[in-house]
């Protein structure tokens, strides 16, 4: 009986060392997944066109400083703004608003006026609203057409990817504010 009770014993050890209770789940690093089960639909490209408003002067600024340059770069180098800017859907101002871009800009070149865009397109306008998409990019500001990757998005902009070209409109060389017109061609489900 006693030979029995050990040979049990040594069943039990072995178990428990062969798989240890440790109180904890099995976790899963990654696992593939039905499109379907998150809702996704067939892809498809759209087009926007609206103006994104960077408003430097006055009393409420969209666009503010919060690096300054070094004193001796003739480029801006090292800058770094926040914005909140406007998008809308004509050039003025004053037109419908259907989003804001919000996120910074920064000086990143030493030869030349090349910004590092990083920007939220926030939409509040019909079946968008509520959504956004992310651009990511360099932005050479005196070039007449300027192209950004799309990186992504939520919303009915998740697993976007696209690109964005933009274009100035009108820029105030004494108060900085500027106008630039963006088309966007981003793909989307």
């Amino acid at each position: 009986m006693a030979k029995l009770f050990h040979i049990f014993l040594i069943s039990i050890l072995l178990f428990l060392v062969a798989f240890p209770a440790t109180g904890e789940e099995e976790h899963i690093f990654g696992k593939s997944i039905k499109r379907k089960s998150m809702g996704l639909r067939k892809e498809k490209l759209s087009h926007f066109k609206f103006y994104w408003h960077d408003i430097l002067s006055g009393s409420k600024p969209t666009s503010m400083m919060i690096i300054p340059p070094p004193k001796n770069t003739t480029t801006g180098f090292g800058q770094m703004n926040m914005i909140d800017n406007a998008l809308t859907l004509g050039p003025e101002l004053s037109s419908k608003i259907v989003g804001r871009a919000q996120g910074f800009y920064a000086s990143a070149s030493q030869n030349d006026v090349g910004l590092m865009m990083v920007m939220n397109f926030a939409f509040v306008e019909g079946k968008y609203n509520g959504s956004t998409f992310t651009v990511l990019g360099r932005n050479s500001v005196f070039e007449k057409v300027r192209e950004m990757a799309v990186i992504g998005g939520s919303g009915l902009f998740r697993f976007a990817r696209g690109y964005v070209q933009a274009s100035t409109h009108s820029w105030d060389m004494k108060t900085g504010d500027a106008t630039v017109q963006y088309d966007a061609f981003v793909l989307h489900y």
